[in-house]
């Protein structure tokens, strides 16, 4: 039978590695050409909390779905894009959690500290990222579907066959 693993952490690691090295180059880069820093938009920080509230939402009702299957339908296929988004928002957490982390780890370093409306929107987008990740891994963990009982059955009465044939 194929099982569906958890994503690992250091696959989420490696995402928030690349996204700290980009925020890093792209401010040092910034910063040797003599450009302000780049700022990302709060909407940004706004809108990776309100996915990760949307995911939420969806496999709280995946679940009470799975509970209660007599009354509410579940669909094999909601439960798949499901799993899927919550691992793409645990990759996309990572790496826009990561990218804050590099531009403000860059800005921060500075001599001269900058104004708040420079870091902050960073800081913001960093746990914006982490909530993300968060959600994310709480999701994946809701979409885990419980063994039905007749292929546990099946599989039973497969190794018992398997055993009295030899």
């Amino acid at each position: 039978m194929n099982r569906m693993h958890r994503t690992s952490p250091l696959t989420i690691t490696a995402f928030a590695a690349v996204g700290i090295a980009v925020g890093l180059l792209l401010q040092l880069l910034r910063s040797a050409q003599g450009y302000p820093p780049f700022v990302p938009p709060l909407t940004l920080a706004a809108t990776l909390v309100v996915l990760a509230a949307v995911l939420i939402v969806l496999a709280l009702l995946l679940r009470r779905a799975v509970h209660h299957a007599d009354r509410y339908p579940v669909n094999p296929f909601h439960a798949v894009r499901l799993l899927a988004g919550a691992r793409a928002a645990q990759f996309a957490g990572a790496l826009f959690g990561g990218f804050g982390a590099g531009s403000l780890l860059q800005l921060l370093g500075r001599s001269v500290m900058p104004p708040s409306t420079s870091w902050a929107p960073m800081l913001w987008l960093l746990l914006a990222g982490a909530v993300l990740v968060v959600c994310g891994i709480i999701a994946e963990l809701l979409c885990r579907v419980p063994p039905r009982d007749d292929d546990g059955e099946a599989e039973s009465e497969g190794a018992q066959g398997a055993g009295s044939a030899s």
